[in-house]
């Protein structure tokens, strides 16, 4: 998948490791249903001066930058990129209290694993 950038600051921006098979696959299928109203950003496509935080930090955990110029991160960058999807109002509850410690700790142990594997380093997820 090729990435797309834009200097629009209109819309949100997801940074995501596009040598993730699994996060290229969500990307995909979030680029079709936001319909040009995301950017998205492989990390593995910037140079090291188009960096908006340190590489390491963006290839552990999704990254997403609003278009009011917060960020996101881990779990709530996930649930916001797909904002304006048809599913949103069913990926939105994966931040209700309760639900939200779950997911988190979740995420971060598959993020974890999925940089261990794809980078060969077992470092705790920092996000």
């Amino acid at each position: 998948m090729g990435t797309r950038q834009q200097s629009d600051c209109t819309v949100d921006t997801l940074y995501y490791d596009g040598a993730c098979p699994i996060c290229s696959a969500e990307v995909k299928r979030l680029s079709a249903q936001r319909r040009g109203s995301l950017n998205t950003v492989d990390v593995h496509q910037l140079d090291d001066a188009a960096l908006p935080a340190r590489r390491e930090d963006l290839l552990r955990v999704l990254h997403l930058k609003r278009a009011d110029g917060r960020w996101m991160t881990a779990a709530d960058a996930n649930v916001e990129a797909w904002r304006g999807t048809p599913w949103y109002w069913l990926i939105r509850c994966l931040r209700l209290p309760g639900v939200r410690w779950v997911v988190d700790r979740a995420y971060a142990w598959w993020a974890n694993r999925r940089y261990a594997k794809l980078y060969g380093t077992d470092d705790t997820v920092r996000s």
